[in-house]
């Protein structure tokens, strides 16, 4: 089995621990294990987020991890992905139901619009299939207890790529922190962000939906909110969990 590195700070169940799916973010070869083990299937349900060129662009230094299939509902965007990354036409898929029915992946990694993360991990729940999104989980409360719900329901894991929270500079950060280095830390001040989708160049599929309130809810509120309450809820979780920063 592959070896996985801890669940970030937001989980610290145990049984959840021994059977997380962090390898979707950090993909970990296990070289403790003298014989070859088969690679973690995986498979991508959606293109419309730009996060997902840089997993495919680092895929190919990972041979422990395969990727099965794509599922979008439009053939342009596979075709342009296909081009830059030489993907095989057999990758894809129109329905993300008929690409787990037949490749099977023990996880799934999406892409999508903020506001689809819910149909889309309903769907792999119904399959047994464990999902990965990225941050935030969705945009509203009633998505997220419904998530919560189905997780349960079907016993799956869903784990939410908060991306700053394993940048080695924060992790450092973290470290002088917790060690004591700069004495006690009463208040946090995070300063975090970029010129704007637009001003950087995202590609259109990504701005489309990140301008638009139904498919984004809050935006850079919600997006940057996010990963600035993981990094800093990260020594509260710590402490109540009994573990050490990693």
């Amino acid at each position: 089995m592959p070896r996985f590195l801890p669940l970030p700070r937001t989980f610290c169940a145990p049984a959840l621990r021994r059977r997380l799916l962090v390898a979707l973010v950090f993909f970990v070869s296990c070289s403790c294990v003298a014989q070859q083990t088969p690679p973690l299937r995986v498979a991508v349900v959606g293109l419309e987020h730009g996060h997902v060129e840089g997993f495919l662009s680092s895929l190919p230094q990972h041979s422990d991890v395969q990727l099965v299939g794509i599922a979008d509902s439009d053939p342009a965007l596979f075709a342009k992905y296909q081009r830059r990354f030489s993907l095989a036409e057999t990758l894809f898929y129109r329905s993300e139901a008929n690409m787990i029915e037949k490749t099977h992946p023990q996880a799934v990694l999406v892409y999508t619009s903020i506001a689809e993360h819910r149909p889309a991990i309903e769907i792999a729940a119904q399959y047994g299939v464990s999902v990965m999104v990225e941050k935030p989980l969705t945009i509203s409360l009633d998505d997220a207890l419904a998530i919560r719900r189905t997780a349960r329901h079907y016993n799956i894991h869903v784990l939410v790529n908060y991306e700053t929270t394993w940048y080695a500079s924060n992790h450092a950060a973290f470290g002088e922190a917790w060690g004591g280095q700069i004495g006690e830390v009463r208040r946090v001040e995070i300063h975090d962000g970029h010129q704007g989708p637009k001003e950087i160049g995202v590609p259109p599929e990504f701005f489309n939906w990140l301008t638009d309130p139904a498919k984004n809810g809050a935006g850079a509120l919600y997006d940057f909110g996010s990963d600035d309450s993981a990094n800093a809820g990260r020594d509260s979780v710590d402490r109540d969990c009994g573990t050490e920063p990693r």
